[in-house]
């Protein structure tokens, strides 16, 4: 018979909520405050990590985006769908990695209001080094799971985001 997990933080929180909620809403309930420990750990221990390198998570995200795109390089609006934010938190954002080196900003010539962002060598392997780092991390942390139970809980957690996002453009 397998063994039972020991208890955890979020075991003690359900427990005093058990009297006021059905099974289904406790088990809602634990998940969501499980997932909201482990990002918060998760991007603790990011932060961290990230340090030595001068970066930080938001900047990670902003560098991955470039690093992914064909030829290194996306219009600001394209970063602003893609990371979810407004353009003036896109150029802003944009303009501190500026000043690093790790990226330039080329406006067109007929219209000043389109900006291209393309990501640097220096910026290219800055990225690289620091997506390494956060590899290391993320296995790290998600160690505990059997590859198996790391497959079931990204499918699991793929149907959830489909479900939300099917709404978003």
């Amino acid at each position: 018979m397998p063994k039972e997990p020991a208890a955890d933080y979020v075991d003690g929180l359900v427990g005093v909520l058990a009297q006021t909620h059905t099974p289904a809403q406790l088990e809602a309930k634990a998940l969501a405050y499980r997932l909201r420990r482990i990002t918060h750990r998760l991007e603790t221990e990011l932060k961290r990590e990230l340090v030595p390198h001068g970066i930080e998570l938001w900047a990670l995200e902003l560098l991955a985006c470039l690093l992914r795109a064909p030829g290194r390089r996306l219009t600001a609006s394209r970063l602003a769908t893609e990371m979810q934010l407004t353009s003036g938190a896109v150029s802003n954002r944009v303009a501190k990695l500026e000043s690093k080196g790790l990226l330039v900003r080329d406006f067109a010539p007929h219209d000043r209001r389109s900006v291209t962002v393309t990501l640097t060598l220096e910026g290219a392997s800055c990225a690289e080094a620091v997506f390494a780092t956060k590899t290391e991390t993320e296995l790290r942390l998600f160690s505990p799971l059997s590859a198996e139970d790391r497959r079931r809980l990204n499918s699991s957690l793929r149907s959830v985001l489909l479900s939300l996002e099917a709404d978003i453009p």
